[in-house]
Order: C-alpha cells, then sequence, then structure tokens
C-alpha cells in the first residue's frame, strides 16, 4: 500500500493577483503550473512548511495566514494531500529556484493555465471562497 505525502501549498494574492510557478524541467510534474510549497518533514506544521519551501524556492519571508482547502490526489506512485493556505509576502524579492517561470494572475484567468491535478480542487476552493454566491 502506498503512502501518503502531506504537501502545503501557498496562495499568495496581492493586488488582486494570485501568485503561480511552473515546475521545471526535470521535476516531477515539469511545466505543470502548482500554487509553491512542499513536502511537510516530520513534526513540522504546514504553517512551517510553507515558510521554509517559500524561503528555500523563491528566497521570500511569508505570514501564513488562514486555511483554504484541501485536495486528496492519486498520482499512481504517490498519493498527495495538498493544504491550501492564504500565504502573505512580507519580504524578498521573488527568485526562481525549483521553478522555470512565475506569474501573477487575475482570478479570472486562473482558468488559462495548465494546473498541476492536485492543484485544480485548490483553484476551485479559492475561487469559491472568493465569491461565495454563485449566480444560476
Amino acid at each position: 500500500m502506498k503512502g501518503q505525502i502531506d504537501v502545503a501549498a501557498a496562495i499568495i494574492v496581492k493586488d488582486h493577483k494570485v501568485f503561480l510557478a511552473r515546475r521545471k524541467p526535470g521535476a516531477h510534474l515539469a511545466g505543470f503550473w502548482e500554487f509553491p510549497g512542499g513536502k511537510l518533514e516530520e513534526g513540522e506544521t504546514p504553517e512551517q512548511c510553507l515558510a521554509r519551501e517559500l524561503l528555500e524556492e523563491f528566497n521570500i519571508q511569508v505570514r501564513v495566514g488562514h486555511f483554504v482547502g484541501e485536495s486528496l490526489y492519486d498520482y499512481g506512485a504517490k498519493l498527495i494531500r495538498l493544504l491550501a493556505y492564504e500565504v502573505e509576502h512580507v519580504s524578498g524579492d521573488f527568485e526562481l529556484i525549483d521553478h522555470d517561470e512565475m506569474r501573477w494572475l487575475d482570478e479570472s484567468e486562473l482558468d488559462d493555465v495548465n494546473w498541476a491535478p492536485a492543484d485544480i480542487p485548490l483553484v476551485k476552493h479559492y475561487k469559491a471562497a472568493r465569491n461565495p454566491i454563485e449566480k444560476i
């Protein structure tokens, strides 16, 4: 039986734009867009994980806010449990270390990129939280 891997994901919003990054060639899911983050280490909270991962991957300092949603996705070789949090960029200039491209998109543009499968439900969670009343 394959194990579950817990991963924290950051939804960073600044000036009404959402930050996303593309996985670089050679990485698992290369070319797919994601909310950045990473695997929780033993004894680490999702909030601690995001602070560490975002410093390692983008050289930025952040403040982790409230929980947005969860996604469970079976990639075949591994089962990923993705935990998304609102994250505020506090300091540092974004540098690409583990990704090959980054974008700031309007909410209306979020469906225009090729998301990693585990992130797709989180995009929906985020949009639902921003627009709690859908027109029928």
